[in-house]
């Protein structure tokens, strides 16, 4: 498999979180803009239309532009009030919040529960509705994640042949990076 890009093909504009920024980390205004969406449907915030990469001549609300909605909503909530940038290559959300789990901030038990809850959440309503109260905590301890890697969950997340896929990614970040960050369990003595 070729690295190289085909140079006929157009290029992929960058996500708003992806874009370099005069200092380090995007403007305030933008991310009240960002916000503004949340809870609100895909397309339907003309605060937002600058920000998508996403968005049809047509005006038709696809899967990617649902997901680019969400993800510039949720890298918003997470950035705000922070020092440096919340997008980070390579974090992922089961990664992301087994860091969360084992920051003690939180009951490792609260935050297990509250991933299950997104984990398994049987709409994608429901999946950022979950996702919106974990990034808000990741916040709290100042802990980045890949936004890019999540459009593309959140997209797969709406395809029910793809869903199953994002959950066992997220769940293997999770439980693999919690098992190698807690140390083992004391061996009892002889």
């Amino acid at each position: 498999m070729s690295t190289t890009s085909d140079p006929s093909a157009p290029a992929r504009r960058q996500f708003f979180w992806e874009k370099k920024f005069r200092g380090a980390t995007p403007d305030g205004r933008d991310l009240a803009a960002l916000r503004s969406g949340l809870g609100r449907g895909a397309g339907d915030v003309p605060a937002l239309w600058p920000y998508y990469t996403r968005l049809r001549a047509d005006g038709y609300v696809s899967p990617e532009l649902h997901a680019e909605h969400a993800a510039l909503g949720l890298f918003a909530v997470h950035q705000q009030s922070q020092p440096t940038l919340m997008h980070h290559l390579g974090v992922g959300l089961g990664t992301a919040m087994s860091t969360l789990r084992i920051s003690g901030k939180f009951s490792a038990d609260a935050v297990d529960r509250r991933f299950a809850a997104a984990a398994t959440a049987t709409s994608f309503i429901e999946v950022t509705l979950h996702l919106r109260g974990l990034v808000a905590q990741l916040r709290g301890i100042r802990q980045p994640m890949d936004y890019t890697s999540l459009l593309f969950d959140l997209r797969d997340w709406q395809d029910d042949d793809k869903a199953h896929a994002v959950r066992r990614r997220w769940g293997s970040q999770y439980f693999t990076h919690r098992d190698q960050a807690e140390p083992p369990p004391d061996s009892p003595s002889a």
